[in-house]
């Protein structure tokens, strides 16, 4: 009987591309090594590496030889830096910026990884570029004035079950509440909407789909069962109606007028998806939007310091009159 031997896996957990370039830097250097002495270095297969060497050669257009006096792999010829990325200067800007835009998680989970890719493609980038990555780095910044408050075992836990689709028990204090309620949820989506983070899940207390801030989250642990995402949940639908996050049944039309001394800020901002503006002839603005809650936006429009004024609906301009009379009342000297 034949003796069949049993694979041995692979150790190393490489990305192909960071395999290659190693052995992009050894051939570079001129130290010839050879299959064996690659998968070696790299804890890999030697068929792993004759197959990373012809990726090099054939795809990549890298002229690998090897050399029989050596017996190892060179370059038969001057190599320059290794083909990794092709990226424009203005895709490059775009990176940056977006890099300045990760900033405001610093600590969080999510830095490690990211920074890490950002700075792996940009040390791959040939020497052509025009202009100095360090000074866009110094003139690009992002600032936001309100910060939430993050607790990072929280988010990369809920990241997690979302990701893996694990069932969760916590307990949940809502708004306004002195005691938490214990809730089993089926986590869905982890979304950060306007800078905050949301937990959008099913809640079998509620038996519906309920929103979650991972601040008022505690005690949380896995039930140990897991659950199908159904296919008819999709955020982007779920929030079509929204201002921000809260969702309703009813849609209504929102109209607001803005006066002209702020209606510069509202012409420069895409506030909802379905908003239509019209100039008015003093100098203001019209901006009329589809809703299907008031809350959000009631507040959006207190924020506007009498600058705005509610046309319709009725009952969004009533409870704006109804806010501004409880601020009178409260700030009574």
């Amino acid at each position: 009987m034949a003796t069949r031997h049993k694979r041995v896996p692979e150790r190393n957990t490489r990305p192909p591309i960071e395999r290659m370039l190693k052995i992009h830097n050894l051939l570079k250097a001129g130290s010839h090594p050879n299959a064996t002495q690659l998968a070696t270095e790299l804890e890999v297969t030697t068929k792993t590496i004759y197959r990373d060497i012809a990726f090099m050669r054939d795809r990549m257009e890298l002229p690998v030889v090897f050399e029989s006096a050596y017996n190892g792999y060179c370059y038969d010829g001057e190599v320059g830096p290794f083909p990794t990325v092709q990226i424009s200067e203005g895709e490059l800007f775009a990176m940056l910026v977006a890099e300045k835009a990760m900033q405001q998680y610093r600590g969080t989970n999510f830095e490690k990884p990211l920074m890490s890719a950002f700075r792996k493609v940009t040390d791959s980038l040939t020497d052509t570029l025009s202009f100095n990555l360090d000074d866009l780095d110094q003139s690009i910044s992002f600032r936001t004035s309100a910060e939430p408050v993050l607790n990072l075992d929280v988010i990369d836990t809920l990241a997690k079950a979302a990701a893996g689709n694990r069932q969760l028990r916590f307990n949940y204090r809502k708004p306004g509440a002195r005691r938490a309620e214990s809730r089993v949820v089926d986590p869905y989506n982890l979304a950060n909407v306007n800078g905050e983070w949301f937990l959008f899940a099913h809640c079998h207390l509620r038996n519906d789909i309920r929103t979650f801030t991972p601040a008022r989250i505690s005690n949380m642990q896995p039930t140990g069962k897991t659950f199908k995402s159904p296919k008819k949940f999709s955020l982007e639908k779920r929030l079509r109606g929204s201002f921000g996050i809260v969702t309703g049944e009813k849609k209504q039309e929102i109209v607001i007028r803005f006066n002209e001394l702020v209606a510069d800020y509202i012409r420069e901002k895409r506030w909802h998806p379905t908003q239509k503006q019209r100039n008015l002839r003093d100098g203001g603005v019209e901006l009329t939007m589809c809703l299907d809650s008031l809350s959000e936006v009631q507040r959006w429009v207190m924020t506007w310091c009498g600058n705005a004024q509610v046309i319709k609906p009725p009952e969004l301009a009533r409870s704006v009159r109804e806010a501004a009379q409880r601020i009178l009342d409260t700030n009574k000297s």
